[in-house]
């Protein structure tokens, strides 16, 4: 049996299309399965046994010719089933260059031509997790489809010594609560104020003086993560100075950190992988309850339409402010003081 699944997408939703392909591996103990993501997302399975990447580069992804060609070249594999989990016209190639038995997309009124099963977006909620299993179901005709929701990544002991070590010489104390702290994003729109930042963060300083609180991020997000450092003004408490380079050293960093607190994004679905405790303030038009799947207790996150359901008129940050710094202190301290305060 050979399995292809496509989630040629960023890393957040990489990282909860994983599910599909653990519920494949159960199923399917002994099928190839290969899942195909972006080069730089790759990175996130190393570890991951359960399936094979093949990559899409920028290189690829940006010139129609060398795409048709990679997708034609991956194709050859002779699939028994695709899985379209991004279901565009670009990533449905896969499924018109294949002979596969099943191949499932998502419906769209105006394509997926090329699919064998189209799969409606359901009409009762569904999170993300769960919204990418639906496109399994075609194969319970056949196969009796052992679901899986967890989503997990792997950091390797030795990965996480050699951040352990670059954290302790630059100064972070493993004997201290060691808090990861996303206080910038990728996308502008997705970025808490940076003043309202501070002030929630000094707030959570002013109440525990013992946190350790490490600022990441690239280097284009530098200056902001020390305006905000300089903004809360407790200089001894924040760590902007630990390298990342890679996708594996930030999983490691994170791994070796008791708790993640900020903007949501890939990094927050990192640390729910990894099973660190998280807080995330999402962006007003996300989907909390879309992308924050199977959070529990452990993982919790606060959204604008928690205060104001219509935000009418206001201006982006006026929504965003609706959020108060105390609100976001309030959230550290719940999953802090249940899960990280008496460890």
């Amino acid at each position: 049996m050979k399995i292809l699944v496509v989630r040629f997408k960023q890393m957040g939703d990489a990282i909860l299309s994983t599910p599909v392909c653990n519920t494949l591996r159960e199923t399917f103990p002994d099928a190839e399965i290969d899942f195909v993501c972006y080069e730089h997302v790759a990175p996130l399975f190393k570890e991951n046994k359960e399936f094979n990447t093949i990559t899409i580069t920028d290189k690829v992804k940006n010139n129609a010719f060398r795409y048709l060609w990679k997708v034609w070249k991956i194709t050859r594999k002779k699939y028994d089933i695709i899985i379209d989990l991004v279901s565009t016209p670009k990533s449905e190639w896969f499924t018109l260059f294949s002979g596969a038995k099943y191949k499932i997309g998502r419906y769209s009124k105006h394509r997926g031509f090329t699919y064998t099963h189209k799969i409606k977006e359901p009409i009762d909620f569904k999170n993300e997790v769960e919204k990418g299993l639906r496109l399994v179901e075609p194969l319970e005709k056949e196969y009796d489809i052992k679901y899986n929701t967890d989503f997990k990544l792997y950091v390797t002991d030795d990965e996480k010594r050699k951040m352990k070590d670059q954290m302790v010489a630059k100064g972070i104390d493993f004997t201290k609560p060691i808090i990861l702290c996303s206080v910038t994003a990728k996308h502008s729109f997705k970025i808490y104020p940076l003043d309202s930042m501070a002030k929630a963060l000094k707030l959570i300083l002013d109440k525990n003086e013992e946190l350790q609180m490490i600022f990441f991020g690239t280097p284009s997000q530098k200056n902001d993560m020390e305006k905000v450092k300089n903004l809360v003004g407790k200089e001894k408490n924040i760590f902007t100075n630990i390298e990342t380079k890679s996708v594996r050293d930030l999983l490691a960093l994170i791994s070796n950190s008791d708790m993640f607190f900020g903007n949501e994004g890939g990094s927050r679905h990192m640390a729910q992988a990894l099973d660190i405790p998280s807080f995330a303030v999402f962006w007003p038009k996300s989907d909390r309850e879309c992308w924050l799947p199977f959070g529990g207790e452990r993982h919790k996150g606060i959204i604008s339409r928690d205060i104001q359901k219509d935000y009418g008129s206001l201006s982006w940050e006026e929504i965003f402010n609706l959020i108060t710094p105390e609100m976001l202190e309030n959230g550290f301290y719940e999953i802090f003081d249940k899960f990280i305060k008496n460890e």
